[in-house]
């Protein structure tokens, strides 16, 4: 359909992690938007009952395997080559201390957490800035977590893996600034989602300022893109707060959350 000499073009987003929790959260509210998305995870039954409902494309990708996501983000800019968002948002978690987490979960974490992110944006890269070029605005939406704020011990390998993303973020929108290509960092707390259970302290009525859903944090990575914001802590409070803590008492705060602890059940 065109309107003059210009071609109408949904926008593109590409969603990692869209088979369940945050990810998919966001791909369908991107959906009910108007953005055509592309799903990417590793359950294909899942995505595409999914892809289905939204009208979306299916990715079927390890993000751990540098390989599988080159080729993977090679498909995507053959069909889209103008990339409007990517959603890096795939992650796992990552139980126990330095001192007696297994060494392949350790590597596993900061290989999908991290790494995977990075490969994806690399991959796609030259089709985000060609729609930032051919719109003004593209962006790139990392979901880290408030523990790449603070140090989390019960889950330090996960805690590292998620510093890890908050610095790539960080120097990703220095490195594009000037460019049309936004990157946004949303540091969610506690959320609700497969995999991810929370610590003991949190079970309960108390627990509930501490604990949000996936539809939060997805209108959190809207609002971001929407409004052009750099980073975003969900809920601010009591994260926030505690992000500041850990910035001003770091070893008191570290001390504090070496105390919380997971149910046995994951």
């Amino acid at each position: 359909m065109t309107s003059g000499s210009a071609t109408a073009r949904r926008r593109v987003a590409v969603v990692t992690g869209a088979s369940s929790g945050i990810g998919e959260a966001t791909a369908r509210l991107l959906a009910c938007r108007g953005w055509h998305c592309v799903l990417v995870a590793r359950r294909e039954d899942v995505l595409r009952r999914l892809a289905s409902e939204l009208g979306a494309d299916v990715e079927v990708c390890d993000i751990a395997d540098r390989a599988a996501v080159a080729a993977t983000t090679a498909r995507i800019l053959e069909r889209h080559p103008e990339i409007d968002l990517l959603v890096n948002s795939a992650g796992i978690l990552a139980r126990g201390s330095f001192l007696d987490a297994p060494l392949d979960l350790i590597e596993q974490a900061l290989t999908v957490n991290y790494l995977g992110g990075v490969w994806m944006t690399r991959g796609l890269l030259d089709g985000i800035r060609a729609a930032a070029r051919a719109r003004g605005r593209a962006h790139i939406a990392t979901i880290a977590s408030i523990g790449g704020a603070i140090v989390f011990t019960p889950a330090a390998p996960y805690s590292a893996s998620k510093h890890a993303q908050v610095a790539f973020s960080r120097s990703l929108r220095a490195s594009l600034r000037g460019s049309g290509v936004e990157v946004h960092t949303i540091l969610p707390g506690f959320v609700t989602t497969p995999g991810f259970p929370h610590p003991k302290i949190f079970a309960g009525p108390l627990g509930r300022p501490f604990v949000v859903g996936p539809e939060r944090v997805a209108a959190k990575v809207l609002s971001a893109v929407e409004r052009g914001k750099a980073e975003m802590v969900v809920p601010w409070f009591p994260y926030g707060l505690g992000a500041m803590a850990q910035a001003i008492v770091p070893t008191i705060t570290a001390r504090v959350l070496k105390h919380f602890d997971y149910p046995d059940d994951p």
